[in-house]
């Protein structure tokens, strides 16, 4: 089954923990194994798998993009946002979880981040959920 979900980011680099929505979306369904494919259809954005207990880990991610990749460079793409291109290459726009007992498998410190390079926007990201057959 494919599911959209939408994201609102309130400012230019935000990581937003969607580990909630994504298991509300699990529940809801009734999914209780299998997996799921959370895909980012955005060029500016991506999604990666770290940790969520400290809020600290997340600012340091994108405070060192920032620094490697400035928003202020010289690039080619004359859009304004070549750097957030570059920052959501480099994250990637998809990740894979198991799902096993309803709920989705993490280390005890994960969370699921939509990492946004471009905001403030509206976003949507899919879940493509696999259930295992019986």
């Amino acid at each position: 089954m494919l599911i959209e979900l939408p994201v609102s980011s309130k400012n230019r680099v935000e990581f937003i923990d969607v580990t909630p929505q994504v298991q509300r979306t699990l529940e809801k369904h009734k999914v209780t194994q299998g997996i799921c494919h959370i895909y980012v259809p955005h060029t500016t954005a991506g999604i990666t798998i770290n940790e969520n207990a400290d809020p600290s880990v997340c600012y340091d991610i994108y405070s060192q993009l920032n620094t490697l990749i400035p928003f202020d460079g010289r690039y080619r793409h004359t859009e304004g946002n070549a750097a957030a291109h570059i920052k959501a290459s480099i994250i990637g726009s998809s990740a894979t979880v198991i799902i096993e007992g309803g709920k989705i498998l993490l280390g005890t410190w994960q969370g699921i981040f939509f990492c946004e390079f471009d905001g403030p926007r509206h976003r949507k990201l899919y879940l493509k959920i696999v259930p295992d057959e019986k």
